[in-house]
């Protein structure tokens, strides 16, 4: 018998931190600066990277840390729902709370933690770091995100 996996029989408030942070497909896009549009609520995002997201791993380089490094970091947690919406519709988090299932190149499916580079999901290529470009503005290069 085939067991189903837990992203696919739990909610995310259901999940244990372990499975809530398995969850992450290491595309590092939450990492991205933000803009809305005060007129619509609309969230774009630039090509501008947090300084503490290592451009290559995609991942933070004081995980650990993130918050007290980073004052506006948002630290995603389940109790935190209600900001899923600002993340890109690709981001684990957010299909599995609206109910969809993860994509196939998402590595707890793939089984290859490289899947999301390869399919061209994560910022790996596409960022550049604050510390080079500054912090994003209206004049930032806005990034499409599937």
């Amino acid at each position: 018998m085939i067991e189903v996996p837990y992203w696919e029989r739990k909610s995310l408030d259901e999940m244990t931190d372990a499975e809530w942070e398995r969850l992450c497909d290491g595309c590092a896009r939450c990492c991205l600066h933000k803009l809305q549009d005060v007129d619509t609520g609309d969230i774009f995002y630039t090509k501008t990277a947090c300084r503490m997201l290592n451009l290559q791993t995609c991942r933070c380089k004081d995980y650990e840390n993130r918050e007290k490094n980073v004052v506006e970091c948002t630290v995603l947690k389940p109790d935190r729902a209600d900001e899923l919406s600002m993340l890109p519709k690709s981001c684990a988090y957010r299909r599995i709370a609206e109910g969809r299932r993860l994509a196939d190149w998402h590595p707890l499916v793939s089984g290859d933690p490289q899947s999301v580079h390869a399919a061209g999901i994560s910022v790996r290529g596409k960022a550049v770091s604050e510390t080079v470009s500054g912090p994003a503005d209206e004049n930032s290069e806005i990034y499409k995100l599937q």
